[in-house]
């Protein structure tokens, strides 16, 4: 009788926590986990970020918005749409049919709220880590992701 495909005999298939694809795809699973412990199921993630891209970016059209938090353009505008439904930004028409994107008071300050849980949420993600392991793994993320070039260039290209 054959091994199965998927046993330890396997040819010398790498084991699957040996890939990084799986153990990126775990991380990113285990940061949302603690993002929705420690912040709660109003926002998701990817709204969070570009409440967050607003607020440090006031007014930036939603192409530069989308290359700021890397996600295609039409994505950016569909969840720029969801959040102006909610009341937590205004997007003015500008020339060329583009969008210039702005907090609302209300989005600000469901910002802020999750900025002061954002320390938390942080310590909670890298505690198994010892410090110099902290600044590592954020280095490496970094150098990984190639950052922080294209969003710099994207700025750049949209001031």
């Amino acid at each position: 009788m054959q091994a199965p495909a998927n046993g330890p005999s396997s040819g010398g298939l790498p084991d699957l926590y040996a890939e990084p694809g799986h153990l990126i795809r775990r991380a990113h699973q285990t940061a949302v986990a603690v993002f929705y412990e420690v912040q709660g199921r109003q926002v998701t993630p990817v709204q969070y970020a570009i409440l967050r891209a607003l607020f440090e970016h006031p007014g930036i059209d939603q192409v530069t918005l989308a290359g700021l938090v890397d996600l295609d353009t039409s994505t950016a505008a569909d969840i720029a749409v969801r959040l102006e439904q909610k009341g937590w930004i205004v997007r003015e028409r500008l020339p060329r049919r583009q969008r210039s994107l702005f907090l609302t008071e209300d989005g600000r300050g469901v910002l802020l709220a999750m900025l002061q849980r954002a320390d938390a949420m942080s310590r909670q993600l890298l505690q198994p880590l010892e410090a110099d392991e902290q600044a590592e793994l954020m280095r490496l993320l970094r150098k990984f992701l190639r950052w922080p070039s294209q969003t710099e260039a994207a700025l750049r290209d949209n001031p």
